[in-house]
C-alpha cells in the first residue's frame, strides 16, 4: 500500500491521506532500482579487495555482526553498499542459520599473541610497551598519493617491509606478555577474583531480563553499535556516569580458540585448537572508596573490562567504562541502568525500531487527526 497526498473533499470532510493499490509491483521495482544503484558505476567491487583493504570496517562489522569471518563481513558491506546497520543486519540474520556444533572452551587473554599493548597508567610495565599499528599517531591529514596508488607500488612495499620484518620480529612465544592488572593484585591495590565458574548466559538464545548477570551484559556490549557505546562511555566520562577510568592496558592480538574433545567433553587436557581471532582487550582503572574490616576508608581501584572482536579501541575502551557503571545500579546516572543501557546500544534494536516508523501507520495517524480536529471544531 502506497499513500499519496490529496486535498479532494470527499462528504464535506478534508481527506489527508488516500490509500492507493499497487503495492507488489512498486516494491519489486524498487528492489530492481536498488540493485541498478548498486551497479551503476559498470565496475564490480570485489569482496576481496573489500576485506583486504577495509580491515578496521571489517573489524567492526564482525564485532557487531558476532560472528568471526572476514570474508562474511567484507560480502556483507558489498550488498549493503558501505551501510554498517545494514551489513551488521544481514550477518546477524545469516548466523542465526547456522547450526552450533560446538562451545569453545574459555579463552586465557593472558595467552594473546600481541601485536599492540599500552598502558596509560604506568610508563614502564612488565614486557614493555608495544605502540603497534594505530591512527593515534598520524596527523590525520588526507595522503592524495592514495588517489593514485598502484598495485605495483604496494607491492614494492610490502617487500621493504617483509624483509625489515624477518630482520626484526620478535619470536612468537616472546609476544605473550603477563597482564598489568596482576601486578596490581600482588601489591593488594585490586581486589583479588574469586574463581567463578558459573555457566555464563546466551545473549544470542536467552531473553534479557533485569537484573542481568555480568556475562549478560559483556556479550551485549561487545555486540553493540560502536557509536552508541562510544557516545554512553563519553557521557560517563562528561559527569553523566559513575567511572572517569585510567587504562592500565590496552591489548590487540590473537587468541587461540579451543573446542573440548568431542568424545570426552570432561578431558580439559585434550583441547583442540580451531584457529585463533583478533581481539582487542582493554582493563580500565577507576578509584574508589572502600571500608576496611576496622571501618577505615581506603582509596582502592575497580577494574572495568572491555572486549571486542578485531582492533576495535576506541569501542573496547567505552565497553570497560559501561562495564563499571553497571556494577553500581544504586547510582541514580544513566549510563548506570541496564535497560537503559542494554537495550539502547544494539544496532538491529536501534535501526529496527527507528525504521519502522517507514511502515505505514494510517490507522493510528487518522485516529490523531481526527482528535485534532474535532477538538478544534469544539474550539472553534
Amino acid at each position: 500500500m502506497f499513500t499519496t497526498n490529496n486535498s479532494n473533499k470527499q462528504g464535506g470532510r478534508n481527506i489527508a491521506y488516500v490509500a492507493v493499490k499497487g503495492g507488489k509491483i512498486a516494491i519489486e521495482q524498487s528492489i530492481l532500482r536498488l540493485k541498478q544503484e548498486r551497479l551503476l558505476s559498470g565496475t564490480a567491487a570485489k569482496v576481496k579487495t573489500i576485506e583486504n583493504s577495509m580491515r578496521l570496517l571489517i573489524d567492526q562489522v564482525m564485532s557487531e555482526g558476532s560472528i568471526y569471518c572476514p570474508s562474511l563481513a567484507a560480502l556483507a558491506i558489498k550488498q549493503a553498499e558501505g551501510s554498517m546497520e545494514e551489513a551488521v543486519f544481514l550477518l546477524r540474520a545469516y548466523r542465526s542459520t547456522l547450526p552450533r556444533r560446538y562451545y569453545s572452551t574459555t579463552v586465557e587473554s593472558s595467552d594473546m599473541q600481541i601485536e599492540r599493548r599500552i598502558s596509560a597508567a604506568f610508563k614502564d610495565i612488565p614486557g614493555g610497551q608495544i605502540l603497534g599499528t594505530s591512527y593515534d599517531y598520524t596527523h590525520r591529514l588526507l595522503d592524495f598519493e592514495l588517489m593514485d596508488e598502484s598495485d605495483e607500488q604496494i607491492q614494492k612495499i610490502l617487500r621493504q617491509f617483509k624483509a625489515e620484518d624477518e630482520e626484526t620480529a620478535p619470536a612468537p612465544e616472546t609476544m605473550r606478555m603477563p597482564k598489568v592488572t596482576d601486578y596490581l593484585r600482588s601489591q593488594g591495590l585490586i581486589a583479588p577474583v574469586k574463581q567463578d565458574d558459573t555457566q555464563p548466559q546466551d545473549a544470542t538464545k536467552e531473553t534479557l531480563t533485569f537484573p542481568c548477570p555480568r556475562s549478560m551484559r559483556l556479550q551485549i556490549l561487545t555486540r553493540g553499535m560502536t557509536q552508541a557505546v562510544t557516545a554512553l562511555g563519553y557521557a560517563s566520562l562528561r559527569g553523566y556516569g559513575v567511572a572517569h577510568p585510567t587504562v592500565c592496558e590496552l591489548r590487540v592480538g590473537r587468541l587461540p580458540v579451543t573446542i573440548a574433545d568431542p568424545a570426552n567433553a570432561e578431558d580439559e587436557e585434550n583441547e583442540y585448537v580451531i584457529g585463533e581471532i583478533k581481539a582487542t582487550e582493554v582493563e580500565s582503572l577507576i578509584p574508589v572508596t572502600r571500608q576496611d574490616e576496622d571501618g577505615r576508608k581506603q582509596i582502592g581501584f575497580e577494574i572495568g573490562y572491555g572486549i571486542a572482536i578485531g582492533q576495535n579501541e576506541t569501542k573496547a575502551i567505552a565497553m570497560s567504562i559501561l562495564d563499571q557503571c553497571l556494577m553500581h545500579p544504586e547510582s541514580n546516572f544513566a549510563t548506570s541502568d541496564e535497560e537503559f543501557v542494554l537495550y539502547h546500544v544494539d544496532s538491529i534494536e536501534a535501526t529496527g525500531f527507528i525504521s519502522h516508523l517507514k511502515l505505514p501507520h494510517y490507522v493510528t495517524f487518522q485516529a490523531k487527526l481526527n482528535s485534532a480536529r474535532k477538538v478544534r471544531e469544539e474550539q472553534a
